[in-house]
């Protein structure tokens, strides 16, 4: 008997607003900034990226470019999409 799998994507189990905080803060405290970015491009997606586009003016697919982790996208872009998906960058 064979038994089916999936692929684990932590992304489906981040529901409350205080889940996805702590997934963003964990990727942005990475050494790597790329994490930051390719964790804000999940959470796009998550959302929906049709929808984070037409709430920041953005092209679709420029987005999923940007937020891919090769992609080098300005802090505007950046700071657009996270109010997109209701969270705020900070220092503290």
């Amino acid at each position: 008997m064979k038994i089916k799998t999936s692929p684990y994507n932590p992304l489906d189990y981040l529901e409350t607003e205080e889940e996805i905080k702590e997934y963003l803060n964990n990727a942005f405290m990475d050494d790597d900034p790329q994490i930051f970015l390719i964790a804000l491009g999940h959470l796009a997606q998550k959302k929906g990226m049709a929808e984070v586009a037409r709430k920041t003016g953005l092209n679709r697919e420029s987005l999923y470019k940007s937020m891919s982790g090769d992609g080098n996208p300005k802090f505007s872009t950046i700071s657009k999409v996270a109010k997109a998906l209701g969270c705020k960058l900070a220092i503290v």
